[in-house]
């Protein structure tokens, strides 16, 4: 099949993967918390920011290459960490990793994942990217990571949006566990998803294997609650100076939305990750491409600003990159390719963003990738 043809937005793939997955599996996914506010408004809020296009301007030979923290990423995008990433799609994680290392891109791993680091060292090559919700205890923390470090993956990422559980109400209403729990309700919506049941039943049913080793990861829990929860902390700003003396690497810090967060922060860290966690977390936060302007004024021109929020287009990556990002991460939207066609859905969502990224660099006469480039045309 020729995707180009039949599937050539993500909005297509979003559709496709809403109808092949089960319900609570689409819930899991494409959920936020409370009324949702903080979802619709990231998405209104990329809507909003108009990009003028120059007359006159030749046909420039664009350069999508971003460089940040010490490496060179030919695309200005890449694969966000999300939780339980096999429960969206059998294999998702190792499916994810090959295909950022075919593409030269970062793959995030999230501690809550259904892969492992160990299970990822074959697959990562030099894209690895770590994050941890915050360990309470000290030594899982400094085991953690020296596991990821072992793995290869070489820069850390710190989330610091989540300090409690959110409520995400949609996954109570549609009976989501963790691990998944076979209820007569789940397996009539198992049934009425026949490729991810099959490619599940093939693969094992997903857990929390990175956590298997501090504790029970068995017993069934509803909505967010997991055993992750028991051995989180609430990070504050010593234990992001902890982090910086233990971690050898680059540092990120994910889930800040005030410019006064980011300014000490950069203090510390290498880069700050703008977002509010796919509005999963706090149903009022504001939408993250609202804020990148005040961020970017206060970490200063040349720190590495990272953003994440609703992007469905090439062109939402660039109202990003317009108001303050150097690079975009994205979390829904790989998922959306991989529940709709597996590892060659994965590639079509680069493809498409790729190839959206072209067509509007050469409408609006810009030839390379820079943060702000907007407010200084």
């Amino acid at each position: 099949m020729d995707l180009d043809h039949h599937f050539p937005s993500l909005h297509d793939l979003r559709d496709r993967a809403r109808r092949r997955l089960p319900r609570f599996v689409w819930e899991y996914l494409d959920s936020g918390t409370g009324d949702e506010g903080a979802v619709a408004r990231a998405i209104t809020a990329l809507d909003v920011v108009n990009l003028t296009p120059r007359a006159l301007s030749g046909a420039p030979k664009p350069d999508l290459s971003v460089t940040m923290m010490g490496r060179t990423y030919p695309l200005p995008f890449g694969f966000a960490p999300v939780g339980m990433s096999g429960l969206v799609w059998p294999d998702a994680e190792g499916i994810l990793a090959r295909a950022a290392v075919a593409h030269g891109i970062p793959f995030g791993l999230s501690t809550v994942a259904a892969q492992t680091p160990e299970m990822l060292a074959p697959h990562i090559g030099t894209q690895g990217w770590f994050q941890l919700y915050a360990p309470g205890q000290p030594e899982i923390r400094r085991d953690m990571l020296k596991r990821a470090r072992d793995a290869g993956f070489h820069t850390l990422i710190l989330t610091a949006d989540v300090p409690v559980p959110s409520r995400r109400e949609r996954l109570h209403r549609a009976g989501v566990t963790n691990p998944m729990r076979l209820t007569p309700s789940v397996l009539a919506q198992v049934a009425m998803a026949p490729h991810w049941a099959l490619a599940t039943a093939r693969h094992g049913v997903p857990s929390l294997k990175t956590l298997e080793k501090y504790g029970d990861t068995k017993t069934a829990r509803s909505g967010t609650e997991h055993i992750g929860y028991q051995l989180r902390t609430a990070p504050d700003w010593d234990y992001l100076n902890i982090l910086r003396d233990e971690w050898d690497g680059p540092l990120v810090v994910k889930g800040v939305l005030h410019p006064g967060d980011a300014a000490r922060i950069a203090q510390v860290a290498d880069a700050v990750w703008v977002s509010a966690h796919g509005g999963r977390q706090f149903d009022a936060a504001p939408a993250p491409v609202t804020v990148l302007p005040a961020i970017r004024a206060a970490v200063g021109p040349d720190y590495p600003v990272i953003a994440d929020g609703a992007v469905r287009s090439g062109t939402d990556i660039l109202r990003l990159v317009a108001e303050g990002a150097d690079f975009v991460m994205l979390g829904r939207a790989p998922h959306w390719g991989l529940a709709a066609f597996g590892a060659a859905g994965v590639d079509h969502v680069v493809h498409v963003l790729r190839a959206g990224l072209i067509a509007d660099m050469g409408q609006l006469g810009i030839a390379a990738i820079k943060a702000g480039w907007a407010s200084a045309a």
